[in-house]
């Protein structure tokens, strides 16, 4: 179908525009330089080994210096185990099967240490991970075929062919901890014979219906339901709240977030505790005895020696397989009796759950998923509930992209098609072809009214309501919750770093605005009790010269552990009292560039509980609908200001 070839086509494009950028990281690149992008653990100790499934060897490894580096090594992804002697032998590739902190274990393809790693400093590369390609890739060829099929109904209904069904006798129920949108989302949910969609603007309170959602539908089917979003941390979060609603909750992979609740509730920990994990772990134990004798066996020897060793290892082998079925029995065990199993996408095809069908699955931040990525738990399913916002952050996308449509910018095309690429996502698709499916959260419970307003208007029709608890909240009484400063006419002119835009004067500016307003903050709040503080902008070199500002910055010191200063990427699903946006860009042609991305800004605009400044030049800003839309509401309530007022 051309549905599907089409994104077959997208998917190859953003893989090898990923390999490519993966490529130019790594070739003709030294240990340290991989190391400082993420790619590398150097050097690790090794902590500890033992056998594994499949007659593989599992090392424990620790990474011992440089520890505070961010790194891209994750569970399931491929990697290699080297040493330094020489890097075209010394190397076996393998999987990362587990990573917490600063240890891991890798799976290796081999049965046996390799000599190098008694001798020489070791580490660890990520290798490009093709996995994720290639279960993307099979979901939708897997798709394409059982669209032409009885069973593909759902299929249908997703790609826009077919119209989903309601179960209208359904009765409903209402449930106290919820408000009335959220207690019509659960009804639709259940109702729904095919697709439900929860649009949850920002604090409407989404992952508190999602669980509610999820409880009533156990109940109605009595049947396990699958849990995915595209990140670890978002699974993580649902895994906990489900579980705190005492569901039996099973997370397979590893989470991000590591705490000893969560750890219980993963695949690793539930097989400790099962009752029949003491015989696995005798019979490993035999295993490695036998594998160990044979090893003593020099290279040298005879041929009884070699026939010795032979049959050891056989042994071994054959003991390997027993603790294998073992392992798969207690498995399929965890697995049947979990009412929740929760993953990441990718991590919905794992093998402990690969051939596992049910009835519904629900995809949380389905508006920062691929939809390549989301049709690998589809497949698994009749039903699917897709919760997030279209209106937020996009997925992070490898490959050039045309501009997007609709209300992700202003190109005045009203739906993005087939030319965003891998960036129009099938939560949006789905809520354009299929609004019935839909129920917005409509009462938010983070900003106050003025800080909510102008983002309700633009993104949600101005149906988004502010709770009565959030509504007027303030710092404190005589405080505004909204200001917009104004730098036209100040010479702050942005300067180009590299790719991106920065703009040191404003940045200068804004950290004497916040350093007066937190001395006046210091007045009312004591050091235990003071309000969190962000900064933000689109772009990362204003964010490195805010950062270094700020530390140089006496004033603020006092108060830096309430302070984040970071991308806006990095604070969707975070809020703060107090949120600074530093826009950057002030030029005589109006080019905004980046800020034209006004979905970013509508998560930069709503991060705030009680205080919203944004700085900015409005003589560059004007050429776009929505600043010029912004500023005309700061002037009607009296919330904008000139920088001239401060510089004076």
């Amino acid at each position: 179908m051309d549905y599907f070839k089409k994104l077959l086509d997208l998917l190859k494009t953003e893989r090898e525009e990923d390999h490519a950028q993966y490529r130019k990281l790594t070739e003709q690149s030294s240990v340290s330089e991989r190391r400082a992008n993420g790619l590398t653990w150097y050097p690790i100790a090794i902590r500890g080994s033992e056998m594994s499934r499949g007659d593989y060897i599992t090392v424990e490894v620790e990474r011992t210096t440089h520890q505070d580096i961010s790194h891209q090594l994750r569970t399931g992804m491929p990697a290699v185990f080297f040493g330094n002697h020489d890097p075209k032998t010394d190397r076996v590739e393998g999987t990362i099967s587990h990573q917490n902190g600063n240890k891991l274990k890798i799976t290796l393809r081999t049965d046996e240490l390799p000599d190098f790693a008694r001798d020489g400093k070791l580490g660890i590369d990520v290798l490009f991970d093709d996995n994720s390609y290639d279960e993307m890739q099979a979901a939708l060829k897997a798709a394409n075929e059982i669209a032409e099929k009885p069973e593909g109904n759902l299929v249908r209904v997703l790609m826009g062919e077919k119209q989903p069904t309601f179960n209208e006798n359904l009765h409903k129920i209402t449930f106290p901890k919820l408000n009335d949108s959220q207690n019509q989302a659960v009804d639709k949910i259940l109702s729904a014979n095919e697709l439900a969609i929860i649009h949850g603007p920002p604090g409407t309170g989404k992952t508190t219906t999602l669980v509610q959602a999820i409880k009533a539908l156990i109940k109605q089917d009595n049947q396990k339901i699958l849990v995915v979003a595209p990140s670890n941390t978002a699974v993580d979060l649902l895994s906990e709240k489900l579980h705190e609603e005492g569901l039996n909750v099973l997370r397979v992979g590893n989470p991000a977030r590591v705490n000893e609740r969560l750890m219980a509730l993963t695949l690793d920990a539930k097989m400790t505790d099962h009752p029949m994990i003491k015989n696995a772990k005798t019979l490993k134990k035999q295993a490695n005895e036998y594998k160990n004798m044979a090893h003593k066996y020099k290279k040298n020897f005879g041929k009884s020696e070699r026939d010795q060793r032979k049959a050891l290892f056989d042994e071994a082998h054959k003991i390997m397989n027993e603790v294998a079925n073992t392992e798969q029995y207690i498995i399929d065990d965890l697995v049947s009796k979990a009412q929740v199993i929760t993953a990441t996408l990718v991590g919905s095809n794992h093998y402990t759950v690969r051939n596992v069908k049910f009835h519904t699955v629900v995809i949380d931040e389905a508006g920062q998923a691929l939809e390549p990525a989301c049709w690998i738990p589809i497949l698994k399913a009749q039903k699917v509930v897709l919760a997030g916002d279209h209106c937020q952050l996009s997925p992070t996308i490898k490959s050039p992209l045309t501009p997007r449509g609709g209300i992700l910018n202003e190109t005045n095309s009203p739906f993005g098609g087939w030319g965003a690429g891998l960036s129009l996502t099938l939560l949006e698709k789905c809520v354009e072809l299929h609004p019935e499916a839909v129920t917005l959260l409509e009462e938010q419970y983070r900003m106050n009214e003025q800080i909510m307003a102008h983002s309700s208007k633009i993104f949600y029709q101005n149906k988004l309501k502010a709770h009565h608890s959030v509504a007027k909240h303030l710092l404190f009484p005589e405080d505004s919750p909204l200001a917009f400063v104004d730098t036209a006419g100040c010479s702050f002119d942005e300067k180009l770093e590299g790719t991106s835009s920065t703009n040191p004067d404003e940045a200068a500016f804004l950290v004497k605005h916040l350093s007066g307003f937190v001395e006046e903050l210091k007045k009312k709040f004591s050091p235990d009790n003071f309000p969190s503080i962000a900064i933000v902008s689109p772009y990362k070199q204003q964010i490195t010269i805010l950062k270094e500002q700020i530390e140089h910055s006496p004033e603020l010191q006092e108060v830096s552990v309430h302070i984040s200063v970071n991308t806006i990427d990095s604070f969707q699903g975070q809020e703060r009292d107090i949120v600074y946006i530093s826009l950057t860009r002030s030029n005589a042609e109006g080019a905004i560039g980046f800020l034209s991305d006004i979905r970013r800004m509508n998560v930069a605009m709503t991060r705030a509980r009680k205080k919203l400044v944004v700085i900015g030049d409005s003589a560059t800003l004007a050429s776009s609908g929505f600043y010029e839309e912004f500023i005309n509401y700061t002037q009607g309530i009296g919330a904008y200001q000139s920088a001239w007022e401060f510089l004076n």
